[in-house]
């Protein structure tokens, strides 16, 4: 059975974030033994939740039988271990469609991410999240980022409406206009640092009392990552420092060779580390050679994960 708003929002904090990445085989479509391998295996480091089909998933890439179909995989492989919150997202339609059977699957919570290719009001935009919201029974995260950036007023007035609403993802990383969603609503909702390469991101998020954050290199390094999670919930600034010196920073800077490279970055980490999960698919498109080996170098020098 899935989770109620409340227990999901109470869970999402108490660790770390993972986002999987969709399996694709040598013809490009979706691998189910692969995902399931890749499922199992992040899940034996106890992630506090699973976000399926999302921006690191290429949830823009998948048809909606795909889509279905990673949904009922992820929700199957979790067993009711750890909560999955599936993607759901364009036009305010389609989106309630995807909410709609994430919900059927057993999804436990939804990630709404910004409406495809035109820009709203905020007007329009509260109306695209509370129709959203108001067609389905689970837990709603809104994803503020790219066409999807939300007033504190916007904000405000959709936690006041939707008792589903249960978090803010915030991809833009303006720290000013964060801390004034936050003082407008309180402790209403979650927020989430949901910041490419999200862990260079963290201690500025965390200075504004939001430290949860989401982790596209736990599909490579887990226990580096993890690592620096615990580095910063302790305090211990010198391990976050050797860690930003020693991968982030570097790796940061291979990611922003390449337009989509925070998906096509994380993929070829995967592939590096014995857990391939194919190839990215158009418009994205895969690391040079050069990058991998920039990539494997750093990846090589913090050491292995199993």
């Amino acid at each position: 059975m899935a989770m109620s708003p409340d227990q999901l929002k109470a869970a999402i904090p108490l660790g770390m974030l993972a986002f999987p990445l969709t399996d694709f085989d040598a013809n490009g479509a979706f691998d189910k033994a692969s995902f399931l391998k890749r499922v199992e295996w992040l899940s034996s480091y106890k992630p506090a939740a699973l976000f399926m089909a999302g921006g690191a998933g290429e949830f823009f890439s998948l048809t909606p039988s795909e889509y279905s179909a990673v949904i009922a995989a992820g929700v199957g492989a979790c067993g009711g271990r750890f909560p999955v919150i599936a993607a759901s997202g364009y036009g305010t339609r389609t989106a309630i469609e995807y909410a709609v059977e994430a919900e059927r699957l057993g999804a436990d919570g939804l990630l709404l991410l910004p409406p495809y290719l035109t820009e709203g009001s905020q007007e329009g935009l509260r109306a695209h999240v509370t129709a959203i919201c108001k067609a389905t029974r689970l837990g709603v995260i809104v994803y503020n980022r790219a066409n999807c950036r939300l007033t504190a007023d916007t904000v405000a007035r959709l936690a006041a409406d939707c008792p589903n609403l249960i978090g803010f993802k915030d991809g833009v990383g303006d720290i000013e206009q964060l801390t004034v969603v936050r003082n407008a609503i309180g402790g209403r909702l979650l927020f989430i640092n949901g910041m490419p390469t999200a862990e260079t991101y963290a201690r500025s998020f965390r200075g504004i009392g939001i430290p949860t954050y989401s982790s596209a290199i736990f599909n490579f390094i887990p226990r580096t990552a993890l690592a620096f999670l615990n580095a910063l919930k302790s305090g211990d600034e010198a391990a976050i420092d050797q860690l930003l010196k020693d991968f982030l920073i570097p790796y940061v800077r291979i990611r922003n060779k390449g337009q989509g490279y925070a998906v096509s970055i994380v993929k070829a980490g995967a592939t590096i580390v014995g857990r391939s999960a194919g190839r990215v698919r158009p418009p994205l498109s895969d690391c040079t050679a050069e990058e991998v080996a920039e990539l494997r170098k750093l990846i090589e020098a913090i050491g292995p994960q199993d």
